[in-house]
């Protein structure tokens, strides 16, 4: 299969450390919720910057700075990783993807680069964009035959490309079905999340001068867009994050990251199916967090951010929250209930909630 040569293209450099706990002071069971607090274990420290990450089975596929990306694989309790080059160029990667195939990953700035797993062990290009606007900050995919992936404004609209075909071609929409940018509206490649699908749907976080949600119903094919009532006007501030537990229950989180303990008008639940938003936990923490998402089968109620400033928790749809850590990450998926994999700034690591 395509994803052992996904394995085989990567080196063991990393190594883990020993587990770090971190306890909340005792609370009362009605206040902290089902979980109190959490266990990090570092899968792999190296000078790198990993924004991106994405289950693939039990494992974690992962890329991110000066063209590294790699694999953990937890059968092997092993993290296995590679560089990849382009000309001259190691790209900086902040958006992953996969398939039960397939590995993808596409890098920020000009040009473009989407690669996908290949045969013969290397990571193939499926797809390049050269404009001095192209930014692009997220992607994922509706099921293994087709996928989409967001980036800046280079004209009037949102940048979006579309696969049909497992990844092996991608095709830009036209301004002409995405609705109008607003001067100024972009997105953040902060986390890997400015995209959350759910069945046929899909929505796209937006933030800067505008920070909106643009929904599609029918995977790409036709959109429309919603306000959301984050702080929003400064190409620092807005949606960073978005998760949907399901077609009606989602979540976004932002901010403003050169202000990051401001927890005003940056976190709102949608119950509606992202039409209309509101705002949680006004002026209490957290404030910016980069990453957010819904906890597998915590009812739409259950949910984790995490930032640079740490990692926080709510049990209660995001009425109140309880800081769990101050271990910072940029980034997080979860594995099941109660596991999760995050990654930050110059490490990967696993996370286990109690």
């Amino acid at each position: 299969m395509k994803r052992i040569s996904f394995l085989l293209l990567i080196l063991i450099i990393g190594c883990k450390s020993d587990p770090k706990k971190e306890q909340l002071p005792q609370v009362s069971a009605v206040e902290r919720g089902p979980f109190s607090e959490v266990e990090m274990e570092v899968l792999l420290e190296d000078s790198v910057s990993i924004r991106a990450i994405e289950i693939m089975g039990n494992d974690v596929a992962f890329a991110g700075s000066n063209g590294t990306y790699g694999i953990y694989n937890s059968a092997q309790d092993q993290v296995r990783v590679s560089r990849q080059q382009y000309d001259s160029i190691y790209p900086e990667f902040r958006a992953v993807a996969g398939t039960s195939e397939d590995f993808f990953m596409l890098s920020v700035a000009n040009p473009a680069l989407l690669f996908k797993t290949g045969n013969g062990g290397r990571m193939e290009l499926v797809y390049k964009e050269e404009h001095e606007k192209v930014f692009y900050d997220a992607m994922t995919f509706w099921n293994d035959e087709e996928g989409i992936a967001m980036g800046d404004p280079v004209e009037n609209c949102l940048s979006i490309i579309i696969t049909r075909d497992g990844g092996k071609s991608w095709e830009k929409l036209s301004c002409d079905v995405i609705p109008e940018a607003a001067e100024g509206e972009a997105a953040f490649a902060a986390s890997n999340s400015n995209i959350a699908v759910q069945g046929e749907k899909t929505w796209i976080l937006s933030g800067g001068a505008k920070s909106r949600i643009y929904y599609s119903p029918d995977k790409g094919k036709t959109w429309e867009v919603f306000d959301t009532p984050l702080v929003q006007g400064k190409s620092t501030q807005g949606g960073y994050s978005v998760d949907f537990y399901d077609m009606l229950h989602g979540v976004i989180i932002g901010g403003d990251y050169t202000a990051p303990e401001e927890n005003t008008s940056n976190k709102a639940v949608t119950k509606d199916g992202g039409k209309t938003w509101k705002l949680i936990a006004e002026g209490k923490d957290p404030g910016y967090k980069s990453s957010i998402r819904y906890v597998p089968d915590g009812e739409a109620e259950e949910m984790v951010a995490v930032g640079f400033s740490g990692i926080s928790y709510s049990a209660d749809g995001g009425t109140s929250w309880k800081e769990l850590s101050k271990e910072g990450f940029y980034t997080l998926r979860f594995l099941n209930d109660t596991t999760a994999y995050a990654a930050g700034k110059n490490r990967l690591a696993r996370l286990t909630f109690r």
